[in-house]
C-alpha cells in the first residue's frame, strides 16, 4: 500500500498493485486497473518513488522497462 495525497489535501491509501498508469496532464492523474482514477498533488515522480519503496519493503523484484538513461537499475551499479 502506499500513500498518497488528492488534490484537496486528503490523504488516502492504495494498492500499489492496482495501478495501471500514473500521468502528468499537467495534474499528476492516477489509473487503477479498475478504471477508477484519482487526480494528486503528488507528482509522478513521488508516486514512482513510493511505489519502488513499497515493492523494495514487501522484497518484489522490481522491473524495469523503457526506463529513461539517467535512472540506474540494481544491475547496472554493480
Amino acid at each position: 500500500m502506499v500513500k498518497l495525497t488528492r488534490m484537496n489535501g486528503l490523504d488516502f491509501t492504495v494498492n500499489a498493485e492496482l495501478i495501471e498508469f500514473v500521468e502528468a496532464t499537467p495534474d499528476t492523474v492516477l489509473t487503477l486497473t479498475t478504471g477508477k482514477k484519482f487526480v494528486l498533488r503528488d507528482t509522478v515522480d513521488e508516486v514512482v518513488e513510493r511505489v519502488i519503496a513499497y515493492r523494495k519493503a514487501i522484497g518484489t523484484k522490481i522491473i524495469y522497462q523503457n526506463v529513461p538513461d539517467p535512472v540506474k537499475t540494481p544491475e547496472s551499479s554493480e
